[in-house]
């Protein structure tokens, strides 16, 4: 049965989408069976991919409305290994339409329950806030992976993540677990992407990744290309750094 990892933090520009894009890939490229979903209107995860979202029939959106099943909701990659569920600007008006549905916070859960058994891993690309539909994709998910960017407001992005964690815990999905943290755009250089990271390390208890993901042009260039920076230049850092991912998530599930 598929591990559920949403990736999530409630701070806009940490390197989320992209995370959740390139570990998708990266585990996909290692042999997994894996389902991408874009779970944020802004539909970025979904160009990616290089899927077109303005022109895709069904969205995470006719799905969370009953308006198609999931089956016929997934779409192909350009890997057989990897699925996805794409999202539009569709998608923002679920938060206003579920408010008055029975079970609104458990929409997307009911949807990947159905789907749960064909994937090693179920990868959710959550929205840059604590809206209802992270809150979706937090009672739907095993776990959640937090990336951090190495900068000064690092630590105040994940107080808040934290405490919408215990909430959704207290309430919602008790068995729900933190991944880890990832730190994104890590430069060896900089004193401050050092400090970041040994500060976060001496507060969290949570697990902290060894694998960090470095500042890197090719990682920025992918998705105007709609393509994960495993395809698009599959020998940069940035590339290798997600594989190193994977394979430390992919360990840590075997353990």
């Amino acid at each position: 049965m598929g591990k559920i990892i949403a990736v999530a933090n409630q701070k806009g520009g940490v390197g989320k989408t992209t995370t959740a894009v390139n570990l998708a890939a990266a585990l996909a490229e290692s042999g997994q069976k894996v389902l991408a979903v874009d779970f944020d209107p802004q539909g970025n995860m979904t160009s990616g991919f290089g899927i077109r979202k303005n022109e895709t029939e069904n969205t995470v959106y006719q799905m969370v409305m009953g308006n198609c099943s999931p089956e016929d909701a997934l779409l192909k990659t350009y890997s057989e290994q990897l699925d996805l569920l794409p999202a539009n600007v569709d998608l923002s008006g679920a938060e206003i339409e579920l408010l008055d549905a029975e079970n609104r916070e458990s929409a997307l859960k009911n949807c990947l329950n159905s789907l749960k058994e064909r994937y090693n891993y179920i990868i959710i690309d959550c929205p840059p806030s604590l809206s209802l539909l992270t809150v979706n994709a937090l009672t739907a998910a095993d776990s959640v992976l937090i990336p951090i960017q190495c900068e000064y407001y690092a630590m105040e992005g994940l107080e808040q993540m934290m405490k919408s964690i215990g909430l959704v815990r207290q309430r919602l999905n008790p068995a729900l677990k933190i991944n880890g943290v990832v730190f994104t755009m890590f430069d060896a250089r900089n004193n401050l992407s050092q400090q970041v990271v040994d500060s976060v390390r001496e507060a969290l208890k949570e697990h902290i990744y060894e694998t960090a993901i470095p500042r890197n042009v090719r990682v920025a260039e992918s998705p105007s290309y709609g393509m994960p920076v495993t395809e698009y230049d599959s020998k940069s850092s940035g590339a290798e750094s997600y594989r190193k991912l994977a394979a430390e998530i992919i360990a840590r599930g075997d353990e």
